[in-house]
C-alpha cells in the first residue's frame, strides 16, 4: 500500500508540473488563434453589426487571462469585433472589439470607451500583456516614439504616428480622456508585472479610404 501511494503522489506532481511547464504555451497558442482568425474574417458586414451591441466598458472587472478564458473564447468566437489595428514596427496584428470583458480582450484590443469614433477625439484601447511577445498588446511595450499606428473600420484606415510613450499608474484614467483639437489614439497595457500600465498615444496623421493597398498593412 506504501509503495502504490508513492507511485501515486509521484504521478500526481509529474503530471502537476507537466501542467504548469505547459500551461501558458497553450493560452497563447489558443489567443493567438482566436485574435488571428477573427482579423481574417472580419467583414464591413459584421462590424456594422458588432458596432449595435452591448458591451462592457468596466476595466476594473477584468481579469487576468487564463487557459479557461482563452478556450472559452476560442470556443464561443463571439467577442464584437468591429475593426483592426496594426502596428508594423512590432508585427502587432488584432482585431478591435467592442468593450473591455474578457472574452473581448482574449481576442484583441478593446475600446475602452463607449461610442469611440476612429479618427475622432482620443480613441483609447486596451489589452492584456502576455509573457509572449507576440501575443495581444505584449509588443506595445516595444513600441517606439515615431512608430506609426494604424486602425480600420473596413471603411477607412486611420494612421497614427506615435509621440509619447510611458509607464502610468492604472489610476492615471485621465490618459483616455478627449483633449480638445487633438485627435489622438491611447494603448494601454500592463507594466512592471501589472503594478503598472504602459501608456502609447499618438496623433492621426493621415485618414484614407479602405481598399485593397490601403488595408495591405493589417494582412
Amino acid at each position: 500500500m506504501k509503495k502504490f501511494w508513492k507511485i501515486f503522489l509521484t504521478l500526481l506532481v509529474l503530471v502537476t508540473a507537466l501542467g504548469l511547464i505547459f500551461n501558458e504555451p497553450i493560452k497563447v497558442y489558443l489567443v493567438q488563434q482566436v485574435s488571428q482568425t477573427r482579423l481574417k474574417k472580419l467583414t464591413k458586414d459584421q462590424v456594422r453589426q458588432n458596432n449595435l451591441r452591448t458591451a462592457s466598458f468596466d476595466f476594473a472587472k477584468v481579469k487576468p487571462i487564463t487557459v479557461q478564458q482563452a478556450a472559452k473564447a476560442a470556443v464561443k468566437n463571439n467577442a464584437a469585433a468591429i475593426g483592426k489595428i496594426a502596428i508594423p514596427s512590432v508585427n502587432l496584428k488584432l482585431p478591435i472589439v467592442k468593450g473591455v470583458d474578457d472574452t473581448a480582450l482574449a481576442t484583441g484590443g478593446g475600446t475602452l470607451k463607449p461610442d469611440e469614433k476612429m479618427g475622432q477625439g482620443n480613441y483609447a484601447l486596451a489589452g492584456h500583456y502576455m509573457t509572449d511577445k507576440g501575443a495581444l498588446f505584449s509588443p506595445i511595450s516595444r513600441v517606439q516614439i515615431g512608430d506609426l499606428i494604424y486602425i480600420t473600420n473596413l471603411k477607412n484606415v486611420y494612421t497614427y504616428k506615435v509621440d509619447l510613450k510611458q509607464v502610468i499608474s492604472p489610476r492615471a484614467t485621465w490618459t483616455m480622456n478627449n483633449q480638445p483639437g487633438s485627435k489622438l489614439i491611447t494603448l494601454i497595457t500592463c507594466a512592471d508585472g501589472g503594478a503598472n500600465r504602459w501608456l502609447v498615444q499618438g496623433h492621426l496623421v493621415t485618414s484614407r479610404i479602405a481598399n485593397r493597398a490601403t488595408l495591405a498593412v493589417f494582412g
